[in-house]
């Protein structure tokens, strides 16, 4: 298992899969080791995907200063990870939360970007609002499936500000275009592979500067892929549509019947959208 020195010392780690042309992909949860994304439904096959662990999670050490998991603060991990790989550019990919230090590392390092991903992200870093209204209105795009009555009346609670120990659990169903095995053992890992006190710490304040975000990423002049899912209930997609309109040159795409991790609702889809943004 490869690694490699932080600015302060942390022994940082990651994971290569697959061979050909870099990709980063940076994981989200927050703060969820990388072990979550698997291979991205196959695109280890196109691209070579380096897959960090950031700081605190999976195999990379806990830091002395846990302040540093704070998401701005994280920013200097990925360049110190592009030094290491000996890269002048990356292509970057950030998935949901891992948008945010995507981004925020955009607007530090833009001229060492090349190509950006979105994979259903996270808007912390750019200051949009998904309203209550509109995770309702897209949770009931689901109204037919067996296990709505439940789940919806648990986002009820949380978006009426009533959560309970069990809503978290009780709405897992909306984050996957299929509640089968594969989608029960993917949310059932994430217990053991997110590191709690560092999600806590991951929005805090001073973390995010959205106008100066927003500026930033209406400069960045290279192509970017928006990649939304249709029953997204963490990203849906007219706040992700939103999200694309900051660049000068995004591609918006919307899979069809995919939730918050695609690559498990669709593979094939997701690999082909993927690379035909990336040649």
């Amino acid at each position: 298992m490869p690694t490699y020195s932080a600015h302060d010392g942390t022994e940082l780690a990651y994971h290569v899969l697959g061979d050909g042309p870099p990709l980063i992909c940076l994981p989200g949860g927050p703060m969820q080791a990388s072990a979550y994304l698997g291979d991205l439904g196959g695109l280890s096959a196109h691209r070579k995907l380096i897959l960090p662990d950031l700081r605190g999670t999976g195999d990379s050490a806990v830091p002395e200063d846990t302040g540093s998991y704070r998401c701005d603060r994280l920013v200097e991990d990925v360049e110190a990870l592009r030094a290491h790989l000996g890269l002048h550019a990356l292509d970057l990919l950030g998935h949901s939360a891992g948008a945010n230090l995507a981004v925020r590392y955009l607007e530090r390092h833009r001229d060492r970007v090349g190509r950006l991903l979105l994979i259903t992200p996270s808007v912390m870093a750019v200051g949009i609002t998904v309203t209550g209204a509109l995770r309702r209105e897209t949770a009931l795009l689901r109204r037919d499936e067996p296990w709505f009555p439940a789940a919806f009346a648990a986002l009820e609670a949380i978006v009426a500000g009533r959560a309970t120990a069990d809503s978290g659990r009780a709405v897992a169903p909306f984050f996957y275009g299929r509640w089968d095995a594969t989608a029960r053992d993917h949310r059932a890992a994430e217990g053991e592979q997110r590191n709690d006190e560092a999600a806590a710490v991951f929005g805090t304040e001073g973390a995010f500067d959205s106008d100066l975000t927003r500026s930033e990423l209406a400069a960045f002049g290279q192509p970017v892929l928006l990649l939304a899912g249709e029953y997204d209930l963490n990203s849906p997609p007219p706040a992700m549509a939103e999200f694309a309109g900051l660049f000068p040159d995004a591609r918006y795409v919307v899979q069809p019947r995919a939730g918050h991790f695609p690559w498990l609702d669709d593979p094939g889809r997701f690999v082909t959208t993927t690379m035909t943004f990336l040649g």
